[in-house]
């Protein structure tokens, strides 16, 4: 080759520029010089010159030609395909031309006789390529391991983006910008730190449009696509959750489980991707969605406040007029450029009006523009039949207001059909349900058009061309026709025809919504089969008025659905739910209605695992006393009421109480039930078994979890989850007690049935882990424990939060582990940081904040601060003892610590005297051979060996060793620490409730 005839330039528009890098990398790959040129024909005058300046270019020249080139036969284009005309016969041997488009070129494109590459395989492809550029090159049938940049044509392995919107016009330096700085922040960022963008505008501005258009013009350069609506909270996290599946992650029981394993296979893949969140207004709770790692994160929105969470704002301006005129013109091909101009000049630019207003004159193709425009000027909007909101600016109730007339006169169905829709989500028009619904849940009208494919399809298509609906097909159910499978409305849309509509139209189609939500209902919220019916129900309930109704069937499907939340875990929303179902059904039908009684509890439930205690007990205390004074109220709801407020009673350390209202509780179910082993029954014995170990009774606990654990194998099998739950409490009791090996045993065998049986990130798998490093802590193995605890800490944080009560419950005993390895400076930390959380949700003088607190200490005097660490020790020792008395475990375990504390600081006797007491106590508490009697015993022997009383302290001592060597063998590491002469300590540990 010559030096002219070895060099190509790439010409390409926009849109194609992942085509035209692909060409160029196997250009340059077959020993071409290559340049690319962004050369947007429909942004220049139509001038031959135009076109012979990029002729003057050395070598070939090749074109391109995508989507854009298919307007050259229409309107003011036509003028460009006079210039190919022109030109291309003078300079044929020095232009190439290669197709990408799948659909037919007007015929002056044609005239260029392009090569396609579009529909092929790669392979195929770069033979046309090549041989148009006049080199031949043996087919490779081997496997290509170096394959650069995705060819076009293969969409990534994973992607869920919607199909590219062909009617898509300009934008271009924005999309060009968006590219750039992504590139730019992942050229700087840290390998773990992702580059996020957020596009912000006003409604209607086209922030979606564009980075859909993004997410398919740059789809080449990402392993992964995912595009996640964001207008929620719980539709952002199912749609991130979703992607789990995607990546190869068996589905499990909570979204967070889910959301945490997608963000940590982001991260570690190496995968290139890109995320979008669509209409993410809330950055608080979005924001922990976004993942981490070398990839690229969009989000649209019309908040600022994005930069406050390390976004990089862009503000997506108004079309330029330029712009308008080009989308006006190509949206309806007989307007011309003067009438768009001025349809653009009537809405200000507005892309999303421009679309309506376009679409509304290719519906009217023998109504002039200049009559139309008379009309949005001048035309009274009450005479035309719609009453418009006052929220809205004047053109946008102009532009909608003729919209809404003319489909009430000229489709009257499909103007039913839209009413109806405006009273489901927006963001995911469930009309695959409609499809679905009873004919007598519908109006006449709409059963007979739900019912039958073609006008159901051809009155979705109405919308769509007539309102700027987005559709997407799909195939059917027997594979021979294509359907509608999704329906976007716009969000303003949405408001303003529901805004629009009179009492009576509202009323009755949120009537027909809530019946054809119900029809869908599968009324089994636990079984995962149905988890995404609901997941897809639950976005219309406040839409469709389900949580104002007082229909005992729709009242009934909005339970399902919070049941459903709280089997995913998703508490806060859970809580949104009842809360406002609940200021409508207590005022409809008062405060004992059942249904009324099912969404109290499930509020109160939310409450408590939200770690909102207080709320918790005064629901539940006014639950229960109202059914107690309710003549014909069910025993099983007041069963219901007790179970409840007992949990929120355990959870604010008034034990006693507790444990009195699950006995009296456990005594009714026998009594109702007729059995000590039904399923309600054994959950009311196992919380009264927890109540009865936060009370220090951890013997009588561990029979009573023995004892459930064996009925719930029977009823239930091994591998339910309940069944587990026993025997993770079972083996808790175990450690507790002293008994470690046959904790461990139990624990590890645990442990791996909650894997198999439940998600790996499900909290109760998580909690089967952290038990099973305390066990791991207590056999000696202190680097595995050390592991697995950081891990669960981990993802419990990702999971709730770090201040959520089960994540406070991990990180107490994470930080004494560290304390164990000699971690002492984040020991400290993690304590000091749990302790104070404790404190702010719990106060001061609950248990759990007094007995961090004291762990603290224990850090304190590790690191050999020993004034501090007396006095956090002695005021912790009397804190315990007013929270629970001196004869609770736990005080006597502060007392352990006190007594290390005095002798630590030079109080030898003060250590004595307190040793001698916290020993009596014991003894008369929990017995000779406990565990914390044997550590206060070798405590005790410690400091009278300090002060001289050997004797006593050789005898005491070595009636400690030998108790614990008696129940754990003389290797055990616990023994042979006793034996070294360490100074025993109690470390206190929050119990899971």
């Amino acid at each position: 080759m010559t030096e002219d005839s070895d060099h190509v330039t790439v010409v390409f528009a926009g849109q194609s520029e992942s085509w035209a890098r692909w060409v160029e990398g196997e250009l340059e790959t077959a020993g071409f010089r290559t340049g690319l040129v962004r050369w947007d024909p429909l942004r220049r005058p139509p001038e031959g010159g135009a076109l012979t300046e990029l002729l003057a270019a050395p070598g070939r020249v090749l074109l391109v030609l995508d989507d854009w080139y298919l307007r050259f036969d229409a309107g003011r284009y036509r003028a460009w395909a006079d210039v190919l005309r022109q030109v291309v016969p003078a300079h044929r041997a020095q232009i190439t031309a290669v197709s990408v488009t799948a659909h037919r070129l007007p015929e002056a494109a044609r005239e260029l006789n392009p090569v396609h590459l579009h529909g092929v395989g790669r392979e195929e492809a770069k033979q046309r390529l090549l041989a148009a550029c006049g080199l031949a090159v043996e087919r490779n049938e081997g496997v290509d391991l170096d394959r650069g940049l995705r060819f076009p044509d293969e969409p990534p392995p994973v992607s869920n983006v919607e199909r590219r919107n062909r009617r898509f016009t300009g934008r271009r330096q924005t999309l060009e910008g968006l590219h750039r700085m992504l590139a730019a922040q992942t050229a700087d960022a840290p390998a773990d730190t992702p580059a996020v963008v957020a596009l912000y505008g006003s409604g209607g501005i086209g922030k979606t449009e564009v980075v859909r258009e993004y997410a398919h013009r740059y789809a080449g350069e990402y392993d992964t696509v995912w595009w996640v609506r964001s207008h929620t909270e719980l539709l952002a996290r199912e749609d991130f959750a979703a992607l789990a599946a995607e990546l190869g992650i068996s589905d499990g029981g909570e979204l967070r489980g889910l959301i945490t394993a997608a963000q940590r296979a982001l991260a570690r893949s190496g995968r290139r991707w890109l995320i979008v969140f669509d209409g993410a207004e809330d950055p608080e709770s979005i924001a922990e969605l976004l993942p981490r790692g070398h990839g690229h994160v969009l989000i649209t929105t019309h908040s600022t406040s994005w930069a406050a969470h390390g976004a990089e704002l862009v503000a997506l301006p108004l079309f330029d007029r330029e712009e308008s005129v080009a989308f006006a013109c190509r949206r309806a091909p007989r307007i011309t450029e003067e009438e768009a101009d001025q349809l653009a000049e009537e809405v200000g630019d507005v892309p999303m009006l421009i679309d309506q207003m376009t679409a509304w004159l290719e519906m009217h193709p023998l109504i002039p523009v200049r009559q139309y425009l008379e009309i949005l000027r001048e035309g009274d909007l009450n005479v035309l039949g719609v009453v418009p909101s006052g929220d809205d600016p004047k053109p946008f109730q102009a532009v909608w207001s003729t919209t809404l007339n003319t489909l009430r006169e000229e489709a009257p169905h499909t103007h039913e059909l839209l009413k109806l829709l405006a009273h489901f989500s927006a963001d995911v028009v469930p009309v695959k349900l409609l499809q679905s619904a009873r004919s007598s849940d519908l109006p006449e009208h709409l059963a007979t058009l739900v019912t039958e494919p073609s006008n159901w399809n051809s009155a979705l298509r109405t919308l769509s061309e007539t309102t700027s609906m987005w559709l997407e097909y799909e195939t059917g159910p027997h594979d021979d026709i294509l359907t509608v499978g999704t329906l976007r409305m716009h969000r303003l849309f949405h408001r303003f025809v529901r805004d629009t509509l009179p009492a009576k139209d509202r009323r009755e189609a949120s009537g027909t919504a809530c019946r054809v939500l119900v029809a869908a209902d599968p009324r089994e919220p636990a079984a995962p089969r149905h988890w995404q019916r609901y997941a897809d129900l639950i976005p219309h309930l406040e839409s469709s008025g389900a949580l104002e109704s007082a229909d005992e069937d729709v009242r009934r499907l909005v339970l399902n659905c919070v049941e459903y939340l709280r089997m995913r875990g998703e508490y806060a929303v859970g809580w949104a739910i009842t809360h406002k179902a609940l200021e409508h059904w207590r005022r409809d039908s008062g405060p004992t209605d059942r249904t009324v009684l099912v969404a109290t509890h499930q509020y109160a439930n939310m409450l408590r695992r939200l770690g909102r205690y207080a709320e918790a007990e005064d629901v539940g205390r006014d639950i229960l006393t109202r059914l107690s004074e309710e003549p014909g109220a069910q025993g099983i709801e007041i069963l219901r009421a007790m179970n409840g407020l007992g949990g929120t009673l355990m959870a604010l350390a008034k034990y006693d109480e507790a444990r009195d209202l699950y006995e009296t509780a456990t005594a009714r179910a026998v009594e109702l039930l007729g059995d000590r082993n039904v399923p309600r029954t054994l959950a009311l014995r196992s919380n009264l078994a927890l109540a009865v170990a936060l009370q220090g009774h951890y013997e009588e606990s561990l029979t009573r979890h023995q004892e459930i654990l064996q009925a719930r194998v029977g009823l239930l099998g091994n591998r339910n989850a309940y069944t587990l739950l026993s025997g993770l409490h079972t083996a808790w009791m175990l450690r507790l007690l002293g008994r470690y090996r046959e904790a461990l045993v139990i624990q590890e065998r645990n442990t791996t049935l909650h894997s198999q049986v439940l998600d790996r990130e499900h909290s109760q798998t998580l909690l089967a882990q952290h038990n099973l490093a305390l066990c791991k802590r207590r056999d000696g193995n202190l680097p595995f424990a050390r592991s697995l605890m950081r891990t669960v800490r981990e993802r419990m944080t990702a999971r709730r939060g770090s201040a959520h009560p089960e994540t406070l419950l991990v990180s107490t005993d994470y930080a004494m582990l560290l304390r164990d390895a000699g971690e002492t400076a984040e020991a400290r930390q993690i304590a000091e940081s749990t302790a104070r959380l404790y404190a702010g949700q719990l106060g001061d003088d609950h248990p759990y904040a007094v007995g961090a607190r004291d762990n603290c200490g224990i850090v304190l005097r590790t690191m050999g601060d020993h004034r501090a660490a007396l006095v956090i020790a002695e005021e912790s020792m009397a804190g315990m003892e007013r929270a629970l008395g001196p004869g609770h475990i736990w005080s006597m375990g502060c007392a352990m610590n006190t007594a290390s504390a005095r002798a630590a600081a030079g109080d030898l006797e003060g250590a004595v005297a307190l040793g001698r007491d916290a020993v009596a106590r014991a003894v008369a508490r929990v017995g000779e051979d406990h565990v914390l009697t044997v550590n206060l015993r070798a405590g005790l022997a410690q400091d009278l060996r300090a002060t001289g009383r050997r004797e006593e302290a050789e005898e005491i001592g070595a009636q400690a060793l030998r108790c614990l060597a008696g129940g754990l063998g003389e290797d055990h590491p616990q023994v042979r620490y006793m034996r070294a002469g360490e100074r025993p300590f109690w470390d206190f540990e929050p119990q899971p409730i």
